[in-house]
């Protein structure tokens, strides 16, 4: 805590003056164009990867970067989905998963949460991922399939997303884009869906806007 509550203080007194009217002008409401759901590991700071300021992104996170299904579960996912669309107006959403995700491992190897019933109960969401690796890659293991798994995920969440109404409006509409990223941990690599492929491409490579999900994946080494 001590190390937080120092930072709290650099910023109070070194960071904030310096960008007060930045800050003030903040205080008078928010106009972010990107929703930004990702995993709540403390590895990922989605302003730091996309290099975005504060009122820049719309950011939901939960273990595994899951979107339940609207007409199984309306919790916190779907109000912040509905607000970011309908209230805000952003124009884009990206779901995005990342490596070495424990989420996505467990979903490998249930023994491993198996003292934890609220995140068993949780990840009950990421069953169609759990069905589409169980069918599709068991051939594979270790680093190989959890490669899978992730991005599997990501793609799951991805049809998940259209089950909200809002979300169905705005693709129909054109108003709105979505977007299936993984971001690679220890190499600073964004991957990105290329439904023309079927494989995750480094983001600088990708030239195609995703508007639905093909859940036809050749599962891409990343």
């Amino acid at each position: 805590m001590q190390k937080l509550i120092q930072g709290i203080h650099h910023f109070q007194n070194t960071l904030f003056g310096s960008q007060r009217r930045f800050f003030e002008h903040l205080a008078k409401g928010q106009s972010p164009e990107v929703l930004f759901i990702t995993c709540s590991d403390s590895r990922i700071n989605p302003n730091l990867l996309t290099q975005t300021e504060p009122g820049e992104l719309f950011i939901l996170r939960n273990a595994g970067n899951l979107v339940p299904r609207y007409d199984e579960f309306l919790g916190g996912e779907a109000a912040t989905i509905e607000f970011a669309v309908a209230g805000l107006g952003v124009k884009d959403i990206i779901v995005c998963g990342h490596s070495h995700c424990g989420a996505m491992n467990a979903l490998i190897d249930p023994g491993s949460i198996a003292n934890l019933p609220a995140l068993n109960h949780w990840l009950a969401h990421a069953n169609p991922t759990t069905r589409v690796i169980q069918e599709k890659y068991a051939d594979r293991q270790g680093g190989a399939l959890l490669t899978a798994t992730i991005q599997e995920n990501v793609l799951t969440q991805m049809e998940n997303l259209y089950t909200h109404p809002v979300v169905a409006s705005g693709v129909a509409a054109r108003t709105l884009k979505l977007h299936s990223w993984v971001y690679k941990i220890e190499s600073g690599e964004v991957f990105a869906y290329d439904p023309e492929s079927c494989q995750f491409q480094l983001l600088t490579a990708y030239r195609h806007e995703i508007t639905h999900a093909n859940s036809q994946l050749i599962s891409a080494e990343i």
